[in-house]
């Protein structure tokens, strides 16, 4: 049984392929949304989610707009929303706009367990390649 459940909202499909094989080895189950759209109706019905991965820029709702509906919702209180972008010149905005962390892409596979083992404990991680 995975010990955690991210969710992936990104709408970049090489992106997500990447960022779940790093968490299928870090045993992490994962969900996928191609756009932070598609997240308005699924709130009620997401099971229990620890991490949420969101892109910055996507089209029709991109991620600032997502992170405030995301952190609004009953159901995802305690749940860490880490912003994952290409744009690592967004790290600031991301934290003013309430981001509990920041990972530019490319991710690095390297440090990815240790980022996302603090991330799981609780830690805020706001890392640049």
């Amino acid at each position: 049984m995975p010990k955690a459940q991210a969710l992936i909202i990104d709408d970049n499909s090489s992106n997500i392929l990447v960022l779940r094989q790093l968490l299928t080895i870090e045993g992490v189950a994962s969900l996928t949304l191609p756009t932070a759209r598609d997240l308005i109706p699924q709130l009620d019905l997401l099971p229990d989610i620890d991490v949420v991965f969101l892109d910055l820029e996507m089209p029709i709702m991109d991620g600032y707009e997502a992170v405030s509906i995301i952190k609004s919702h009953p159901n995802f209180a305690a749940t860490k929303v880490i912003a994952y972008s290409v744009h690592v010149s967004e790290l600031n905005s991301a934290l003013a706009m309430g981001f509990d962390g920041f990972l530019g892409k490319p991710l690095n596979a390297e440090a990815f367990p240790h980022h996302l083992q603090r991330i799981l404990n609780g830690e805020q991680v706001w890392y640049l390649p």
